[in-house]
């Protein structure tokens, strides 16, 4: 093999008296002349590769597809039943959920391994049974496992969103194996699923029902001690009945209270009435008319003289002198005399003398009751504080009796629901239907061409790099044009070299 050189117009420095390298530089349109040159070596690489990828096509057996799908629905075992309490009781999941629950069912290991066994392994390994037959039990377990490993990479399972079905595929060199299989996993899975979902919880809850009837016992034999060591027929009627009678009596009190002040009050008025009236008050009085009668005469007798006399006559200046004398005695009461006079007791003295013998009555009788309202208030607010005293140890009796008394209700029913609801789903599975059973498949499907393809391609790629990489790795300036725009000189001659 020859290939050609470039030499520069101008001389160069020798490699050893000088230290610098020129890295060539190469354009795209270098690449195919220098790819040639490589052919050689593509070629076998391409060879190679695409050898041992045919080979490995070749080898790859024509797989039958069995198909099958379920339609899955919400069911009874999705909604929440918590086991104590009502807390989310009847919480539904999504439907996504669901069906993914299902699917992670349908993929699971168990269920595989369960299918092995009822299809035997010696129909789904034909080329290991004898091995699998002389096996000990580790081997036959490895075994089993590496054929649930080729299970699970030849069952595919599909789910679309918002779509409640989910399809089943399984590949197998034998068609008739292909639709066995899955129809065998679908069976199982029904079984199964049952298990997974329905945990049997029906003996737990009984256990826990006759422990809370242990306690619910227990707990009613020290509520009633508790009653009949205080002397206690009903805690709550009893302290609501006290709570009411204090309230009359409180409220009698309070009236008799006020009542006897009252009265206390209009009797200390009275007292003091009573100081400022006289027992007794006269009943009547004769009035003196003497003085007035003498005067009238004295009038009349000067009214006689006048007749007689001029007014300024010695009689009748008399008259007037004793008339004058006498008018002024009566004016100043030197002339009144006193008359018969009578006394008596004094009405208005007896009345508010019995009033007040009447209300100092009416207040000691209040101050009677007034005091055995008092003693019956003390004695119903010692018993109630009595009570109170007690109350915390009821109220912990009642609450621990009420809740047990729940508890074992709550735990009877979901005792009940859950054997009811296990019995039904053991006979039904209402909510998964099988909507196509699988079939064995009438044509099969082989990877040898895209397998062939994709070595073919990827020897092509191999070989390609190979060039590029030997190309790259030659010393040296592979051609004119690198020599140039490495060495920015232009080329004048090229020669070949051996």
């Amino acid at each position: 093999m020859t290939s050609q050189g470039a030499w520069a117009a101008s001389t160069s420095p020798p490699p050893e008296e000088s230290e610098w390298v020129a890295r060539p530089r190469l354009a795209p349109s270098d690449f195919p002349t220098l790819l040639w040159r490589e052919r050689t070596l593509m070629v076998g690489v391409f060879l190679v590769i695409f050898l041992i990828g045919a080979g490995v096509a070749m080898s790859l057996k024509k797989l039958y597809s069995a198909q099958s799908s379920v339609l899955v629905r919400l069911g009874q075992e999705y909604v929440y039943e918590p086991s104590a309490g009502d807390a989310a009781r009847g919480a539904l999941p999504a439907n996504g959920q669901v069906l993914e629950s299902e699917t992670e069912i349908m993929g699971s290991d168990a269920l595989k391994e369960k299918v092995i066994q009822d299809v035997g392994y010696a129909r789904l390994h034909p080329s290991s049974a004898r091995a699998f037959a002389a096996a000990g039990p580790a081997r036959k377990q490895r075994m089993i496992a590496q054929a649930v490993l080729d299970m699970r990479r030849n069952l595919k399972i599909e789910s679309a969103p918002d779509r409640p079905v989910i399809r089943l595929t399984y590949a197998d060199p034998d068609p008739v194996n292909a639709a066995l299989v899955l129809n065998t996993l679908l069976a199982d899975y029904l079984v199964y699923r049952r298990a997974v979902l329905l945990a049997p919880t029906a003996s737990a809850l009984a256990q826990q029902r006759r422990s809370f009837e242990d306690r619910l016992g227990r707990a009613d034999a020290a509520y009633q001690d508790f009653l009949s060591n205080n002397r206690i027929g009903d805690f709550e009627a009893e302290k609501t009945s006290l709570s009411e009678l204090q309230a009359q009596i409180e409220q009698q009190r309070y009236a008799a209270a006020a009542q006897m002040k009252e009265r206390a009050a209009r009797l200390e008025g009275l007292q003091a009435g009573l100081g400022q009236l006289a027992p007794e008050v006269g009943l009547y009085r004769d009035i003196d008319n003497t003085g007035a009668n003498k005067l009238l005469d004295l009038k009349l007798q000067r009214e006689a003289l006048l007749s007689r006399y001029r007014p300024d006559a010695q009689p009748v200046r008399d008259l007037d002198a004793q008339i004058t004398q006498l008018s002024s005695a009566l004016a100043s009461g030197r002339a009144q005399g006193q008359g018969a006079a009578r006394t008596g007791l004094n009405p208005v003295y007896q009345t508010l003398q019995t009033e007040k013998l009447q209300l100092a009555a009416e207040v000691a009788a209040l101050r009677e009751s007034f005091a055995a309202l008092t003693e019956q208030s003390a004695e119903l607010t010692e018993r109630r504080l009595r009570l109170s005293r007690i109350e915390p140890r009821f109220q912990a009796l009642s609450r621990d009796r009420d809740v047990l008394q729940t508890n074992v209700r709550d735990f009877t029913v979901k005792e009940e629901e859950s054997q009811a609801a296990r019995e039904i789903s053991a006979n039904t599975n209402d909510n998964i239907r099988i909507v196509q059973r699988a079939s064995p498949p009438a044509a099969g499907r082989s990877l040898r061409k895209p397998v062939l393809a994709l070595a073919f391609l990827f020897a092509a790629f191999s070989a390609i790099c190979a060039g590029l990489l030997r190309m790259f790795l030659r010393p040296g300036l592979p051609t004119p044009a690198s020599a140039s725009r490495t060495l920015d000189l232009p080329v004048l001659g090229m020669a070949a070299v051996k």
